[in-house]
């Protein structure tokens, strides 16, 4: 397609958009403060408890009895609290809808009240309308400066520019537009030398609660650099300039903290390698078979699916299709994640996608 024949040039101005300082080395080991949560009922109209096995946070630890809540603010537009982990407008959130009817979510903000950080969610049915539907949630900021072995990094996008964004190598990130719609995004020194691996998520901050999507097009692996060509469509499906948060990890679980979680596990359906990984298994362990209808697939992760656990999806690929959860996941050890995947129009059709899951164990 007619993308790939300015990146080249496009490339060298987006290296030199959007960068931020490097961070600074930190005592806080990455992820400083996380809190992820699956919203079954989206139209609980005062600050509700969510579902207590899936849901976990760093707060956990100095405030065990606290749980993250929810509350529905008007058709579609859902606010979740994680409390006592509040940092601002600090770190990335992702949203995965969970429903057959191709409805699909955004993040409007994440801020603090009080001691809490709160994420606000806008979710729409195919054509536009807001409506409300189930989904998972996560937030999670970091700083520090990992060893090699394992990796993280994140990019806020906004108002055409790097707003914030995290590397645990030290090196800075950048993006930057290539059209409407399209974005490159650069992480250095977070790959495995010339090898497609780990993982990454992508969702669409609309601050105005416009139905936007977006998605990862395509990505590759740049000597240790990890290069991301994110898309992002409205409600007809055409390409749309919009803020989005994208996240990246490898060897380690999408919120960035590790041991714990030890017991996590990502795979990606276009490449394989070591896109498809298993803390407990190793590279390969994790399945993929499709189901009824065409568009409907059951991604299994073995023997990581123990206590508290989370799952984020995104679709890869040409086009405005889009991929999410059908229902939540189930788990017994092994975690059976059911995917499912919508043209514009909210119809099933078979398309690629990117899914991870961690255990808060």
């Amino acid at each position: 397609m007619r993308l790939r024949s300015f990146v080249t040039a496009a490339l060298a101005a987006v290296l030199a958009a959007g960068a931020l300082a490097p961070p600074t080395p930190a005592a806080a080991a990455t992820a400083d403060r996380w809190g992820f949560a699956y919203v079954q009922d989206p139209t609980v109209p005062v600050w509700t408890v969510l579902d207590t096995s899936r849901q976990w946070g760093s707060w956990k630890t100095a405030f065990p009895a606290a749980w993250a809540t929810g509350v529905k603010l008007a058709p579609g537009r859902f606010q979740v609290r994680f409390p006592q982990v509040g940092a601002a407008s600090r770190g990335v959130p992702h949203v995965t809808p969970v429903n057959r009817t191709g409805h699909y979510c955004e993040v409007v903000r994440w801020f603090q009240s009080g001691a809490d950080e709160i994420v606000d969610v806008q979710c729409h049915k195919p054509g536009g309308t807001r409506d409300d539907t189930p989904f998972t949630v996560l937030w999670t900021t970091s700083s520090g400066v990992l060893p090699a072995g394992t990796s993280h990094a994140y990019v806020q996008w906004g108002g055409g520019a790097v707003v914030q964004s995290y590397n645990s190598t030290g090196v800075v990130n950048t993006a930057g537009p290539l059209g409407v719609g399209q974005y490159l995004v650069r992480l250095p020194g977070v790959g495995l030398g010339g090898v497609l691996a780990g993982d990454v998520q992508v969702t669409a901050v609309q601050p105005n609660a416009g139905p936007r999507r977006c998605k990862v097009y395509s990505w590759t692996a740049v000597g240790s650099d990890v290069q991301v060509y994110v898309f992002c469509y409205d409600q007809a499906g055409a390409f749309v300039n919009t803020d989005f948060a994208l996240s990246y990890h490898r060897r380690r679980p999408v919120i960035g903290s590790l041991a714990p979680p030890s017991r996590f596990g990502y795979l990606g359906t276009a490449v394989g390698g070591p896109t498809n990984d298993n803390s407990v298994l190793g590279v390969g362990a994790n399945t993929v078979a499709p189901l009824a209808p065409a568009g409907r697939y059951l991604a299994t992760f073995p023997q990581i699916g123990l206590k508290e656990t989370h799952v984020q999806v995104v679709a890869q690929g040409v086009g405005s299709n889009y991929c999410h959860l059908t229902q939540p996941w189930t788990y017994a050890t092994n975690a059976d994640v059911d995917v499912i995947c919508f043209d514009n129009a909210g119809v099933v059709t078979p398309h690629r996608f990117l899914a991870t899951f961690t255990s808060r164990l």
